[in-house]
């Protein structure tokens, strides 16, 4: 602007105002890209501006690919425009790393990522077009986690676990137990670099038992791999497979075997409680998870049927009735059963071969097992100075009037031994596998289920019993089998197993003293020996009393 101002006379003065337009060259301040992508979150970040308001965000170019600004919404791209106080203006724009515009580059333990794009302008009104190009790269580290996997042989899984990226730490729990360095030593543990192996046989207690059959049983193994501390779970791994085993033996001579395997179903279940259909016939081995029986067929409640040029021989597995009555009641666990079945050809003839030689020299006599002899007797009261005479039998007996037993090794003046009671039973008849039976001393202790028990009385050394030893004394009230509810069977007798212990040897069980495993319920070995048999290790016999008639008034 010029001004001119002069003055033609004292009193006026002439101003004069002339523009004069001027045009001045733009400063160059090219737009401004700020990157701000966090890697961990996998998503590119990024800021352009900063324009005047009258700049407009058209498109953006990736690549070949051109997208309008609602085409990249419609994409999953978020773009947004924002307007500061001083009125400039700036755009954002993010772009998932696993969009197909994203470019990888996968390195051994880190990936890059890259984007190029363009973003396409325009300065309003006139429209004027211009871009601005921008290229954004982010590096990740690839945590790749531990796996597992595995298979089985005819008796064993076999675990492989393979290490994740490095500085990975994790516990390995296999079934329930975390892999110390004891159980990696039963499980054949291996490692290099980059594995670690396990050998765990299909009989571990890690393992877990689903189902049985004939030939097989089913069992699955559970591995799971754990972060420190927080224990919480990085990989799970389960392996179920079908191991060939015979649960079921048959011997030319009679014998069967049978082995009974816990189910995971029934968690409850304590296996040496399990009996034959005799529940005198306990297992000869048993433990937390298996229990191993040995009968004849003509002993354990084993019943035989005819068919056409076979024989078949079957027995079954249970629990006892009270103490089924007794698990049911606790818990809602499905019932054991386990049928066993053998069959025998009765039309097959076996050829045997045998030779004869010349006697050497004459017959002799050496030391062997004999037969014992053991009495059972009731006393008149429980002094036990005299008892009733067989011809006192059947001896009559109120309800709920005590009876005092007594068992007796007769004949016998070795100090050395002990008599034992295993387990003794009530039957409405003489046939000592008869049912109904009702058990009175389980496993050498008073039925735990019974409302009264059994009292065992101390044995002395008197006139008549020089060996304390080799007796035992044991109080029972007065029963009847109940027929039906108005009806009572007045008929009873008494059975009991008797165990001949070596004092200086003792085998365990009942052996270690009358009801020494009283704390433990009603858990032991029970198992049936024929009548007249006897055991080298542990002499076995079966006595009965009978019958005992319920008095009436």
């Amino acid at each position: 602007m010029l001004e001119l101002l002069w003055t033609e006379d004292v009193t006026e003065d002439t101003r004069y105002k002339v523009l004069f337009p001027i045009a001045t060259p733009l400063k160059d301040q090219p737009p401004q890209v700020i990157d701000n992508t966090v890697p961990e979150e996998r998503v590119f970040k990024v800021l352009l501006g900063y324009f005047l308001s009258d700049v407009a965000l058209e498109s953006i170019t990736f690549g070949d690919e051109v997208l309008s600004i609602q085409d990249c919404r419609t994409r999953g791209f978020n773009v947004l425009e924002h307007i500061s106080l001083n009125s400039s203006k700036v755009f954002t724009l993010e772009v998932p790393f696993t969009d197909r515009v994203v470019q990888q580059m996968k390195g051994t333990v880190s990936t890059v990522y890259t984007l190029a794009l363009t973003f396409g302008l325009l300065v309003l009104p006139d429209y004027t077009p211009f871009s601005y190009s921008a290229y954004l790269e982010a590096k990740t580290e690839d945590i790749v986690p531990p796996s597992v996997s595995g298979g089985c042989d005819s008796a064993n899984f076999f675990i492989f676990v393979k290490y994740g990226s490095p500085g990975f730490s994790f516990h390995t729990i296999v079934g329930k137990r975390a892999l110390t360095r004891s159980l990696s030593q039963d499980y054949s543990f291996m490692e290099n670099s980059t594995h670690l192996s396990l050998v765990v046989p299909s009989t571990a207690p890690d393992v877990a038992i689903e189902a049985v059959k004939s030939s097989s049983i089913k069992a699955r193994l559970d591995v799971s791999l754990r972060k420190p501390g927080s224990y919480a779970v990085v990989e799970e791994f389960t392996l179920a497979c079908n191991f060939p085993s015979a649960l079921t033996e048959c011997f030319p001579n009679g014998t069967m075997t049978a082995l009974a395997v816990k189910l995971e179903s029934v968690p409850n279940l304590n296996p040496s409680q399990l009996t034959l259909r005799d529940p005198s016939c306990g297992p000869n081995y048993s433990d937390d998870r298996y229990a191993f029986f040995v009968f004849t067929g003509n002993s354990c409640g084993t019943t035989r049927r005819f068919f056409q040029n076979v024989m078949l021989y079957e027995n079954e597995i249970s629990l006892p009735d009270e103490l089924e009555v007794a698990t049911q009641s606790k818990t809602e666990a499905p019932d054991y059963v386990i049928k066993i079945s053998c069959y025998y050809d009765t039309n097959t003839t076996h050829a045997v071969a045998f030779n004869t030689r010349p006697r050497r020299s004459e017959p002799y006599a050496e030391n062997a097992n004999g037969g014992l002899q053991v009495a059972m007797r009731i006393a008149s009261d429980d002094s036990y100075s005299t008892f009733y005479r067989p011809e006192d039998y059947p001896l009559a007996k109120y309800l709920s009037q005590p009876m005092y037993f007594e068992v007796e090794l007769m004949r016998s003046l070795n100090s050395q031994v002990s008599l034992e009671l295993e387990n003794c039973w009530a039957t409405q008849n003489e046939d000592r596998t008869s049912t109904p039976r009702w058990n009175l001393i389980i496993n050498g202790c008073a039925n735990p289920v019974d409302s009264s028990q059994v009292v065992f009385h101390p044995v002395w050394v008197d006139d008549r019993v020089q060996h304390p030893s080799l007796v035992k004394r044991f109080e029972v009230q007065m029963f009847a089998f109940a027929e039906n509810k108005d009806h009572l069977n007045n008929r009873i007798y008494v059975h009991c197993d008797v165990v001949i212990c070596d004092a200086r040897n003792p085998l365990g069980g009942v052996c270690a003293g009358q009801c020494s495993q009283q704390a433990q319920g009603t858990k032991g070995q029970r198992r049936a020996v024929p009548d007249g048999q006897v055991s080298a290790k542990e002499p076995r016999m079966i006595v009965s009393l009978g019958p005992l008639m319920t008095a009436t008034t």
